[in-house]
């Protein structure tokens, strides 16, 4: 069963070990292994179905799994991860999705301070106060009174992730955040998400911007058919992969 970690503070933020998920028949993940250090920037890449989103759902407890352990800070998941846990590991880990899921009938001050009002039983004015600080890290504080209609793909984005930082989460999890965006707001998004780098944020990146991936990642995964094949610093994998796969695939994502 799922349990507090108890004691010292652990070294790694996250610790992945064996983990293995499987759909029906079709296994997702295969004993996939990786650790990440507090205040890292690391890159999930690699073909399309080879687990990546899956990882990071798993990561955040969303997705349940078969077999192995994922330790977030001072929580570990199982197999059988009883609810109080998935909430603590909730708390310490705030994911970003590629569809924003924005509330369209809020606005945007209101989408950053609903979690804390509900979760973290904040007053209206705490998390109002909260909300537009957030908002002003992501220049939108003059967008704080719109609907998620009136703003723009990246706008909306940004949106999300102040909505994620309300929770001071000690982690994000970002998945494709900028796949449907056009190159103009992917730049405003990735801007946001060098700040919180900078700031020292541990960040999880699953991403098909490979530019971005080797200036701002301080280590690539890469993954395909459920497993890592191989990983290292982006300077190095870029230049030079080791695995057959995946200078295929980087052969052709960087044309």
């Amino acid at each position: 069963m799922g349990e507090r970690v108890t004691g010292r503070r652990m070294s790694h933020a996250i610790r992945i070990d064996n983990l293995t998920k499987r759909f029906h028949s079709r296994t997702i993940l295969e004993k996939v292994s990786l650790e990440i250090q507090p205040g890292e920037t690391v890159a999930l890449i690699g073909p399309s179905g080879g687990g990546k989103s899956t990882l990071l759902r798993c990561i955040n407890g969303l997705n349940p799994f078969e077999e192995g352990s994922v330790r977030v800070g001072d929580w570990q998941l199982t197999p059988r991860t009883p609810a109080q846990v998935l909430a603590g590991v909730r708390r310490v880990v705030g994911m970003i999705f590629q569809d924003f899921q924005l509330f369209p009938h809020m606005t945007a001050l209101e989408n950053v301070m609903e979690a804390p009002r509900q979760v973290l039983r904040q007053s209206t004015a705490e998390a109002r106060r909260r909300g537009l600080d957030l908002l002003r890290r992501v220049g939108l504080e003059q967008r704080a009174h719109d609907y998620p209609r009136q703003l723009s793909g990246g706008q909306k984005q940004r949106v999300a992730i102040a909505r994620a930082l309300a929770m001071e989460p000690e982690c994000l999890l970002c998945d494709e955040i900028t796949s449907a965006l056009d190159p103009e707001l992917k730049a405003e998004v990735l801007t946001t998400l060098e700040q919180l780098r900078a700031e020292g944020m541990t960040l999880i990146l699953v991403t098909h911007e490979m530019h971005f991936a080797r200036r701002a990642a301080d280590r690539v995964f890469v993954l395909a058919e459920g497993r890592i094949i191989e990983h290292g610093r982006p300077q190095e994998l870029f230049a030079a992969p080791a695995e057959e796969r995946t200078r295929r695939f980087l052969s052709r994502v960087m044309e």
